[in-house]
């Protein structure tokens, strides 16, 4: 993905900032503890990371002007995101990528998979969301930096073939962009999260943690 992907497909828009505001106020904080250490892989602009309340963030992406994004207190790692040697063992209770893996060949979310095994403090997890092929099929190769299909089911699949134990699988989270006909507002989307129907729901999420290993 080059640099110009910020500059055309995917440029700054401040109802993202809306969102991820509102989808860590109402579903993705209970999930983290305020001595938590919480790592965005492929973080973008920083609108989750810069929301999330934890003793420790951290933000990793290959853009290399991601960092001027972030808040004062997130660190940042600028490298591709299948090289985590940047992080300590056991130091990470909450991972999360969002729209990142459909762009990455399927080897490379592999690696990062075995490289969170070490990282990931016992109980830690992992928590993706990105597009589901099942229900986006029309839409998912507009963007043209995507490479690789997930649907609900081979992603939970795939999780488990790299021994992983899928906790959540939700596979209707959101609509698939901010370009859908649904009004970005805190109220509309807290209404959305609480309700059983999701209209232009193409956006699935799924929380992982690593199968522990026996001897």
């Amino acid at each position: 993905m080059s640099d110009r992907y910020f500059e055309t497909r995917f440029t700054g828009d401040p109802r993202r900032e809306v969102l991820w505001r509102t989808l860590v106020q109402y579903y993705f904080q209970s999930q983290i503890a305020r001595d938590h250490c919480v790592l965005e892989l492929g973080a973008g602009y920083g609108h989750f990371i810069n929301n999330v309340s934890a003793a420790r963030r951290i933000a990793q992406d290959r853009w290399p002007e991601f960092s001027k994004y972030l808040d004062s207190g997130v660190e940042s790692h600028v490298g591709s995101v299948d090289d985590l040697s940047f992080l300590d063992d056991n130091s990470v209770d909450f991972a999360f990528a969002s729209n990142l893996f459909e762009h990455v060949p399927q080897e490379a979310f592999a690696s990062v998979l075995a490289q969170l095994r070490r990282k990931l403090k016992p109980g830690g997890t992992i928590t993706v969301l990105q597009p589901n092929f099942y229900y986006a099929y029309r839409d998912y190769f507009d963007d043209y930096t995507h490479t690789t299909v997930y649907s609900h089911v081979s992603i939970c699949d795939f999780l488990e073939a790299n021994s992983y134990e899928v906790l959540t699988c939700k596979p209707r989270f959101l609509p698939l962009t901010l370009k859908s006909r649904l009004k970005v507002s805190p109220f509309l989307i807290r209404m959305y999260l609480l309700s059983p129907l999701k209209p232009l729901g193409k956006q699935m999420l799924v929380r992982a943690r690593p199968i522990p290993e026996t001897h």
